[in-house]
């Protein structure tokens, strides 16, 4: 409807231009004409309707004596024909049968064709005839200087004609640029030699936000900000030697992870492209802790068979030693001493299989302040008197976490500050969201605070400052669960202490009483299934096959609260995890499959979304749509 709209104000506009104008395409078929053409050489409509040829055209006016006597049509008709050929511009004057005179201005156009502008010159040739008749009151140099104004003129004209439609062709190739650039989810910009910005696609919000979007003319330093700037300048001056460079950095006002490519320019500028790579960084610790503990489980697994065999005969032995008459002084105390730390090592073998087998993540939607609450109560009844334990969270709405393996790391550290205090002190949890990237929880305490060999080796297994009563597996053990969680875990000192920081994913739950949900499945029958589980908790359903339509999906109806899609959609090659990444924070995702957990495109999918496993029943899914209240 637009495009035949547009067609009609384009003839519109054509048909009021005084001039008679027609574009031929690559095969001299008529691709657009205007009505002073057909008034003009009093054309039949067949002429005029697009796709009839030029060479139709001309064997009719030929024919019809609009160039005078012809001998030989075929030949005349052909001379022309292989002339428009050529594709060359030209500009000639003829006089046509009627006695009118005409100049025709001929150009080819840049994705070949031929565009053709007729004009009816007769009035400036009865001037020049007048002028001609009064030859003798005129110097003959003043009219050949006429004459010869009057021609450059009519070619000046032809060439500004040419010039203003390569304009045209420019104008409408850096519009299709610009439109390209801007759509892409990166930063593309040029910086001169001194700084300033010659070109933006206007996406730097999007990479870094709270920067401005219309930059260009601005320092590089004005629109990136202080902390950003620092971080860049020292890549920006060696790509203005000539040195090329990719290198990512963790933007501190939004905590967002930035990656930068400086690609130098002959000139002395520099060509930017920069990403929001947050969520990528967040799948690639994941996906790096679990190769770590996959290979720790090929290492442990055959060592922990022999050695609980080993312990396991130990344990024989010396349950034996103890059973015999007549044992010398103190041989007592050895065996006890022996079956203790055999049995320790017991301990430390299901500790080093639970760290390398683990379980699969299990995000729900989780209210904070009632999972830090929980950790209270839990905690209370192992703190000395003396020690205090208070916690705090500034958290907006549920969170998507898994709840359990959250609580378990809170109680690891809060049992290492209680450790560290001693018989009195405080320890304190609290819980906020920094910005749209992360949920962040910190434990200090009162305590010592860790030495310097702690915070460089505090996260390595079987390391401990507590001698033989730490077994050095417990920070390994948060460690492992936040990195697999795609979050972050770092040591500090307090000022009164030590301090703990764990990061995870910022993913808030869906409130969806009663939303409209889109559901995305490219298997008819299943689609059906789970549209009859959806309305069945009380939602209302619109459906999709694949990612495209999705998204237009999203786009017409803003009223969607959820999107519940499946991983592997026949229909393309994306997937419901692209589908995830596109639409951000702007709908909470849930996605399901029939992967396993160990396959890499689960492991993505779990760092975009929360993700049930098929087959799933209504009851599953409503698990992820309440907020926790264990």
């Amino acid at each position: 409807m637009a495009q035949d709209h547009t067609a009609s104000l384009t003839a519109s506009g054509l048909n009021l231009i005084a001039q008679a104008l027609t574009i031929y395409d690559r095969d001299l078929r008529l691709a657009v004409c205007n009505a002073p053409f057909q008034q003009m050489f009093d054309l039949p409509d067949a002429l005029v309707t697009p796709g009839s040829t030029f060479r139709q055209t001309i064997t009719h006016l030929a024919l019809r004596g609009e160039y005078g006597p012809v001998d030989d049509v075929d030949t005349f008709v052909q001379e022309r024909v292989d002339q428009a050929l050529a594709f060359e511009p030209h500009y000639m004057e003829r006089t046509r049968a009627n006695g009118r005179t005409i100049s025709v201005e001929g150009s080819p156009l840049p994705q070949g064709g031929w565009v053709t502008v007729y004009t009816d010159i007769s009035h400036t040739k009865s001037q020049e005839a007048l002028l001609r008749a009064r030859a003798t009151e005129l110097s003959d140099q003043v009219l050949q200087h006429t004459e010869a104004l009057s021609a450059t003129n009519r070619q000046l004209a032809a060439t500004v004609s040419a010039l203003e439609e390569a304009k045209r062709q420019l104008t409408r190739t850096e519009a299709r640029t610009r439109l390209t650039t801007e759509m892409m989810p990166a930063h593309i910009a040029h910086v001169d030699a001194s700084g300033h910005y010659t070109f933006s696609n206007r996406r730097l919000g999007s990479v870094i936000p709270n920067r401005p979007t219309d930059i260009v003319g601005q320092h590089i330093s004005d629109a990136l900000g202080a902390f950003a700037y620092g971080r860049i300048v020292p890549n920006l001056t060696r790509a203005y030697k000539g040195e090329a460079s990719v290198f990512e950095f963790t933007d501190e006002a939004s905590a967002r992870r930035i990656r930068v490519a400086f690609t130098p320019e002959t000139s002395g500028g520099v060509y930017i492209l920069s990403m929001d790579i947050t969520e990528e960084t967040q799948a690639r610790v994941a996906l790096q802790q679990n190769r770590r503990r996959t290979l720790a489980a090929q290492m442990t697994s055959g060592m922990a068979h022999d050695f609980s065999n080993l312990l396991t005969i130990i344990l024989g032995l010396q349950s034996k030693l103890a059973r015999m008459d007549d044992l010398p002084p103190g041989a007592q105390d050895l065996i006890d001493g022996t079956l203790s730390a055999s049995r320790r090592g017991g301990e430390l073998l299901n500790a080093l299989a639970d760290m390398t087998a683990g379980r699969a993540m299990r995000p729900v939607a989780t209210d904070i302040r009632t999972l830090l609450g929980d950790v209270q109560t839990m905690a209370r009844s192992t703190l000395p008197d003396g020690v205090t334990l208070t916690t705090h969270a500034d958290v907006t709405g549920p969170q998507m976490i898994d709840p359990g393996l959250v609580k378990d790391s809170l109680l690891n550290l809060i049992l290492n500050a209680r450790d560290a205090c001693g018989t009195a002190g405080d320890i304190t949890v609290t819980a906020q969201s920094v910005h749209d990237t992360w949920l962040e929880f910190n434990v200090s305490d009162t305590g010592p605070g860790f030495s310097d060999e702690a915070l460089t080796h505090g996260f390595d297994p079987f390391f401990t400052t507590k001698g033989s009563e730490g077994s050095g597996l417990g920070l390994p053990m948060v460690y492992d669960m936040t990195k697999r969680a795609g979050g972050d875990l770092k040591l500090g000192k307090a000022e009164t202490g030590a301090r703990v920081r764990l990061r995870l994913p910022l993913r808030p739950a869906p409130q969806l009483a009663g939303a409209l949900v889109l559901l995305v499945e490219d298997d008819p029958d299943l689609r059906m299934h789970y549209r009859d589980m959806l309305m069945g908790l009380g939602h209302a359903v619109i459906e999709a096959a694949g990612v495209d339509e999705a998204i237009a999906l999203t786009a017409d109806l803003p009223d969607i609260g959820l999107v519940l899609s499946d991983i592997n959609l026949g229909a393309g090659s994306r997937t419901g995890v692209d589908l995830a990444r596109q639409l951000g924070h702007d709908l909470p995702v849930i996605l399901m499959t029939s992967l396993p957990p160990t396959d890499p495109t689960f492991q993505q999918a779990t760092r975009s979304a929360p993700v049930l496993r098929k087959p799933f029943e209504a009851a599953d899914l409503q698990a992820l749509l309440q907020a926790d209240a264990a």
